[in-house]
């Protein structure tokens, strides 16, 4: 008997259940990184500057249902807006099903284990250097990660 084919190869993101949707997410929060965009060229650079609601016991968001309110440039990410997922990090499920690639063998719909991602060394927790709280928004580009 084949194997039942998993919901991110046989459905496009903009026919996911929101369940489905948000599973999408391996809780890597590299998308809780600071990005600054270059105005000219649309290139998005990322900092090694983190949200300040982050755990980074489990590296997710501690208010994640008010992070929109609080922090007015979190980006919530909606099936609408695929076409625009460019700037989320290479490894990012999101990016990778409207790609039409795989997920990551550590991501946590594989591996069935949500702290694959900080175990492979695939999340924030390898990146961020400081919160966006204990800096100057002015100083962020020093923060730019090459």
């Amino acid at each position: 008997m084949p194997a039942q084919e998993v919901f991110w190869r046989s459905k496009d993101l903009k026919e996911m259940s929101q369940n489905e949707w948000e599973s999408l997410c391996d809780g890597c929060a590299l998308c809780c990184l600071h990005k600054l965009e270059d105005e000219d060229t649309q290139e998005v650079f990322y900092t090694s500057v983190v949200c300040h609601l982050l755990d980074f016991e489990t590296c997710r968001c501690t208010k994640y249902e008010e992070r929109c309110s609080l922090v007015p440039d979190c980006v919530k990410l909606t099936p609408k807006d695929v076409d625009e997922f460019h700037w989320l990090p290479p490894t990012c499920a999101y990016r990778l099903i409207y790609e039409g690639k795989d997920l990551p063998d550590w991501h946590p719909l594989i591996s069935g284990k949500q702290e694959s991602v900080i175990e492979a060394g695939a999340s924030v927790l390898n990146w961020y250097e400081v919160k966006d709280n204990e800096i100057n928004e002015e100083d962020f580009v020093e923060y730019i990660i090459e």
